[in-house]
């Protein structure tokens, strides 16, 4: 019932009344009370006036299953539109794998207030405070072959990126693969895990990591990661960025499937690339070399051209790529 009264006092321009929401939701005017209440104490300015009833004049910066579902109702067709909130948990990626284990369909969300165990890739771990920062994993049922799985977490580095861009306007780029990246610093992190067959997947889970209202970070990764409040001085509102990035994501899903590759979002993508006509150190199982980054190709490989003249596509899963006078 939360949810409903949110997204009708959301939808509406002016105040909506008691009776309103009692008809429409098939309750009394005390459970209608009591969930106002409960909304004022979790922050929401909602003003009511004798016979006009309720309306919201502000909301904070709330993440609850109630708001999220509130605001993204309507807004994408299959993403998101099954989420399970957590106020404290291990890893949002072991939420929603174990989500899909239990038969959970395409596109569940599991989001965290805050994680006990945030990883990163290659096994790092990630800072996870509460009640400051995006802590999200969606759950994926392909149709396609395993080997293409890789190339989801590229279209999602690429929808984080363009919903960050257009929601913040700052300039958001993407250090490849995955990696989303403010004034040359770290803001977003994503991790791919699957689970499959040989010929066939199970599900995928992304995982999203990404710094919103964080005010200050260890010493020990201070100097390559930022937040959108240290850069900006400003406070997000999470639950609408992951609304937006949720959007974007099922636009560009729904693009890789029609190309079968990454085709589709190529160009775009490449146009954000902080890499991108760059100098780079390629650091993997060979020996390091310096090279000069292209892009991507259709695959989600990064062409570069090496000293010599040739040029070469790098596997993510083989090799790091590192700028020459820094993180970028």
């Amino acid at each position: 019932m939360k949810t409903e009264i949110l997204r009708l006092l959301r939808e509406s321009e002016g105040y909506v009344s008691g009776q309103r929401l009692c008809e429409e939701l098939g309750v009394s005017r005390t459970a209608v009370w009591k969930v106002i209440r409960q909304l004022k104490e979790e922050g929401y300015h909602v003003e009511a006036v004798q016979n006009r009833g309720y309306r919201i004049v502000d909301i904070p910066d709330v993440m609850s299953e109630e708001e999220l579902k509130s605001l993204i109702a309507g807004k994408t067709q299959w993403a998101g539109q099954e989420i399970h909130y957590f106020s404290e948990t291990d890893s949002t990626n072991i939420r929603a794998k174990e989500l899909g284990e239990k038969g959970a369909p395409h596109g569940t969300l599991a989001v965290a207030g805050q994680q006990s165990a945030g990883r990163g890739r290659r096994g790092r771990g990630w800072e996870s405070p509460p009640g400051c920062s995006i802590y999200m994993s969606i759950l994926l049922r392909p149709r396609f072959f395993p080997s293409k799985a890789p190339m989801l977490t590229l279209v999602m580095a690429y929808s984080v990126a363009k919903a960050l861009q257009e929601c913040t306007g700052q300039e958001i780029r993407i250090k490849w693969p995955n990696d989303i990246v403010l004034n040359g610093k770290k803001l977003v992190g994503i991790l791919t895990e699957m689970s499959s067959e040989i010929d066939y997947i199970n599900h995928v889970v992304i995982g999203v990591g990404i710094n919103v209202n964080m005010d200050s970070f260890s010493e020990e990764i201070a100097k390559t990661a930022t937040s959108f409040r240290i850069e900006t001085g400003q406070i997000m509102k999470r639950s609408t960025l992951i609304v937006e990035i949720m959007k974007h994501f099922e636009r560009n899903y729904e693009a890789f499937l029609r190309a079968g590759d990454l085709s589709g979002i190529r160009t775009a993508y490449n146009g954000l690339l902080v890499n991108c006509g760059r100098e780079v150190r390629i650091l993997g199982a060979k020996e390091p070399y310096q090279a000069l980054a292209l892009g991507i190709n259709d695959s989600g490989e990064l062409l570069v051209r090496k000293q010599d003249g040739s040029e070469e596509a790098v596997y993510a899963g083989e090799v790091s790529v590192r700028g020459i006078y820094g993180y970028v």
